[in-house]
């Protein structure tokens, strides 16, 4: 695979996801963190991924009140700001974007879109990790003609789950790929396939899932390399 670079936001867990595309040939990473001041980096970049993590603060979707539904520790507002800051970047230079669980609820929130700050709470049912901190697994069903169907080729698929908050409304130009068969809950955004700027959101975590031959595992990095790769190409090809 020609050299690509990926700009990857930081977060506890960094190592799982630098690892995770550092097993695809000819890829290079950069943590893109507020800690390190250097989101200019990203312009070095030919991918951003936005990883799992904190809860976004409710005030960035106009519901400040919902703060009670998030742990002190678990909300960062200059982790959400600095990630706001690399998709403007991302949005104008039309930059592929793959988001994973916390991901996900960045770029829907970013889009003009909400979330539910509690699944538990408002949809009484759960989609967290087990008590002793190992992730669930249930199946998803896949909407056909998606980006998602594309890369799973089949629907159900059994994917991990470790989440607290979810999408509520569907931010601008995005559209659910993948619901929870079993409460209807969305797992999975994206954007039409004729949009300029590629976007591919997943509630769960492809990078650590115990089986990367599922299609929804490593499948899902390696569909987000090839069009980083695609669009890379076609950027030369116009300069």
């Amino acid at each position: 695979m020609e050299s690509l670079t990926i700009g990857i936001s930081d977060c506890s867990k960094y190592p799982n996801y630098e690892n995770w595309f550092l097993a695809s040939a000819g890829v290079r990473v950069i943590k893109l963190s507020y800690l390190l001041n250097n989101a200019h980096e990203i312009s070095n970049c030919d991918g951003l991924v936005l990883t799992g993590g904190q809860d976004v603060h409710p005030r960035f979707y106009g519901k400040p009140e919902f703060i009670s539904y998030s742990k002190p520790q678990d909300i960062d507002e200059q982790r959400d700001e600095f990630e706001f800051e690399l998709l403007e970047y991302a949005y104008a230079h039309q930059m592929p974007i793959l988001g994973i669980c916390r991901g996900l609820q960045v770029v829907n929130v970013f889009l003009g879109g909400s979330l539910v700050p509690d699944i538990p709470s408002f949809k009484d049912v759960d989609h967290s990790k087990f008590g002793e901190g190992n992730d669930r697994y249930h199946s998803v069903t896949v909407e056909a003609g998606t980006k998602l169907f594309s890369i799973a080729s089949t629907s159900p698929v059994e994917i991990n789950s470790a989440h607290h908050q979810g999408a509520d409304i569907i931010g601008r130009g995005l559209f659910p790929n993948a619901f929870s068969p079993d409460d209807g809950f969305v797992e999975g955004l994206e954007n039409g396939h004729a949009e300029a700027c590629y976007i591919l959101l997943v509630q769960w975590h492809p990078e650590r899932m115990k089986d990367q031959a599922n299609p929804l595992a490593a499948g899902i990095r390696l569909a987000f390399l090839e069009t980083v790769k695609k669009q890379k190409g076609e950027r030369k090809l116009q300069s």
